[in-house]
């Protein structure tokens, strides 16, 4: 059986369960592009003393050798999250001669996108193929989509959660069983709710009108004095049909009903043809194009708000991980670069996530069908064109409401949740939250995306002007501030490390390139 949210936060409440909600982890992957103190992408390849991009734990490359990627192991509390991710940027910024880190999610000027550099990590099967599936990644799509920025939140709840939460439920299923259907539950209602992130959190409703080259679109673009390109209500350009999309997805049914549907629909989708996928052709005159001609090379590509995940083994995809342990973790992927915080994302943004994602998996949500899973994506759709918009209404079951009307119910629930956090870690920074969020719903003016458009159009500030301002003001913080977790040494033996580990495995291939995919995807 299951419980309505309130008899859920009554069960916690009880003395014997409270300490279960404790033992959240988080963790953080941040990406930033590298950019020369005029405002350019920076040429220079990834840096030598940051490690190898292919096997160092905490510092590596997203699609470009100038987008790099910061990892946060498992936190158990959002200040260590945070300061984690100050001191990987402190060493980072200590190490590329004087280059900042573009501190949104839109990318700087870039005058040709075949001037962006693939990521290369070395000579062996699997960093070929890394690269090769980034050569399909620009052949597909365009390198300008690639150097997007975004953040990614990795969460999970601890094993007495699952442990409790399943005793109040009176379930006597295996907890691996019973935990990957939970998670389901909160990804369900993530996709239900995740309007609420851009509008929250979306910081990128402007972009440079060079973003554009090559870009079929039909937005009503406006544009501020210095010549960047704006929508007036617009949240997260990012996640919008100029982001991360791929319109050969759309025809793809992976539902979030339960790990085994989830997982054949992402296996089918990697298996199946794309016509026009298949015009760029696989491998032409020796060199690869792509790793094949499917809608989805690998699980990687596919573009979702919110995934389930496992840590995989060694040479074990992602959905293989799923299917033989269950779900670990979910990583949240709507989130926007902050860019009014050096790290991207801000302490009390990770209180509201823990929130979130607590309520998501503890209101009762039913299976889905695709045509709910569309109104729930047209949701989506509609807060990152025209989120602050006064006359916009969401899809919410049968009924039609305004943000202000729906975000408010929300929040009061939320604010249930929060207390009950509170009194679990003894703190008050839940509920402080909660608040703070709740003021933007009322007025959208306080959000980050209204912000920035005050700055850019009210105010008459350059977009470009505006991030270097920024990123060389954070690149002083950061680089005047103390290591907080890690420390010197730490960085200088995971360095070396990090080579000599990508070494060994350029001398263990035993197979030509060609044998070794024909092989990964036969498997």
């Amino acid at each position: 059986m299951t419980n309505s949210l309130n008899e859920y936060l009554q069960a916690f409440d009880q003395e014997a369960n409270l300490s279960a909600l404790t033992g959240i982890g988080r963790g953080i992957e941040r990406e930033a592009l590298r950019v020369l103190p005029e405002g350019k992408l920076s040429e220079q390849p990834h840096y030598h003393q940051l490690g190898s991009a292919l096997t160092h734990p905490s510092i590596t490359t997203d699609y470009s050798e100038t987008l790099l990627e910061f990892i946060t192991p498992v936190s158990l509390s959002p200040e260590q999250a945070i300061a984690q991710l100050q001191d990987i940027q402190k060493y980072t910024l200590s190490n590329i001669n004087g280059e900042l880190l573009w501190p949104m999610s839109m990318p700087c000027f870039v005058d040709d996108q075949d001037k962006i550099p693939l990521a290369n990590y070395g000579s062996s099967n699997i960093g070929k193929m890394k690269t090769v599936y980034r050569q399909g990644l620009k052949n597909r799509y365009g390198s300008m989509m690639q150097v997007i920025s975004g953040i990614h939140f990795n969460f999970s709840f601890s094993n007495g959660f699952w442990q409790t939460l399943q005793k109040i439920d009176d379930n006597q299923a295996p907890l691996a069983d019973y935990r990957s259907a939970r998670y389901f539950t909160l990804l369900r209602n993530y996709k239900r709710f995740c309007w609420l992130i851009p509008y929250l959190y979306g910081s990128s409703p402007s972009i440079c009108g060079s973003f554009l080259q090559g870009h079929d679109h039909k937005l009503p673009f406006k544009k501020t004095p210095s010549g960047s390109l704006y929508l007036e209500y617009a949240t997260s350009l990012r996640m919008s049909d100029l982001g991360y999309t791929n319109s050969e997805q759309s025809s793809l049914h992976i539902c979030y009903n339960d790990l085994e549907g989830y997982v054949a629909g992402v296996q089918q989708a990697i298996n199946l043809p794309s016509k026009e996928f298949a015009k760029i052709g696989v491998k032409v005159n020796g060199k690869y194009q792509q790793l094949n001609s499917n809608v989805l090379q690998i699980e990687n590509e596919l573009y979702a708000p919110i995934r389930p995940k496992r840590v995989a083994k060694s040479g074990e995809k992602p959905s293989e991980a799923l299917q033989s342990g269950g779900v670990e973790y979910i990583e949240v992927r709507a989130l926007d670069v902050n860019p009014f915080v050096d790290t991207g994302i801000s302490v009390e943004q990770v209180y509201f996530l823990d929130i979130f994602l607590t309520y998501c998996a503890l209101v009762d949500n039913p299976n889905l069908d695709c045509e709910q899973q569309q109104v729930f994506g047209k949701n989506m759709d509609k807060v990152v064109i025209r989120g602050r918009d006064p006359e916009l209404t969401l899809q919410d079951g049968e009924q039609e409401k305004s943000v202000k009307q729906w975000g408010n119910e929300i929040f009061t629930d939320l604010a249930k949740v929060a207390q009950l956090l509170d009194k679990a870690y003894n703190t008050s920074k839940y509920t402080l939250a909660i608040e703070h969020e709740q003021l933007k719903i009322n007025n959208p003016e306080l959000t980050p995306s209204a912000q920035l458009l005050k700055l850019i159009v009210d105010d008459g500030k350059s977009l470009s002007a505006l991030a270097l301002e920024q990123a060389n003001l954070y690149r002083q913080k950061t680089l005047a501030r103390d290591y907080q977790f890690y420390d010197q040494a730490y960085f200088t033996s995971s360095v070396a490390e990090s080579h000599q580990q990508q070494l060994a495995i350029e001398k263990e291939d035993q197979q030509d390139f060609d044998s070794f995919l024909a092989n990964y995807f036969a498997s």
